[in-house]
């Protein structure tokens, strides 16, 4: 890759899909730590969906 490839941004928009991944895996890491359980999965997994797609709002 030469230096002009490098410099220019990687503008590739984020999908849905792309965010619905991203808050499963993290939703899958806090269950394995005991962060998340039945009993708060609707509540934690709604705030990590929402920090997760405004992340991605600033990015794009």
């Amino acid at each position: 890759m030469n230096e002009q490839q490098k410099k220019q941004p990687y503008n590739r928009p984020i999908t849905d899909e792309a965010i619905l991944k991203v808050t499963k895996e993290i939703v899958v890491k806090f269950i394995e730590i005991g962060r998340v359980t039945p009993g708060n999965f609707e509540e934690n997994y709604e705030r990590i969906f929402n920090t997760v797609r405004q992340s991605a709002k600033e990015l794009s």
